[in-house]
């Protein structure tokens, strides 16, 4: 697990692909926000896409509000309530 990702918004971890869980052939990504207290873990098709759109818009050089905004994408999806321990 790798932390890529961490704004006053949002924090993305990165789950590295398991070629022996179909789930996590590609890896999965933990996105969360932190003002909404929710997140949502992707993995499979879904991770490749993010992972994809996540180099585009890497080489587009963008700012901290520009990743945010693009995070900001997944938040209809997020249900998840984010609990500490």
């Amino acid at each position: 697990m790798n932390l890529i990702y961490n704004s006053d918004q949002y924090s993305v971890v990165e789950f590295f692909a398991d070629g022996e869980r179909e789930s996590m052939r590609f890896g999965g990504y933990e996105i969360m926000d932190k003002s909404g207290k929710r997140e949502i873990f992707i993995g499979g098709a879904l991770a490749e896409a993010f992972r994809k759109d996540v180099e585009d818009l890497i080489a587009t050089e963008p700012t901290v509000e520009d990743i945010d905004t693009f995070l900001g994408k997944y938040d209809a999806i997020m249900s998840q309530p984010v609990i500490l321990h």
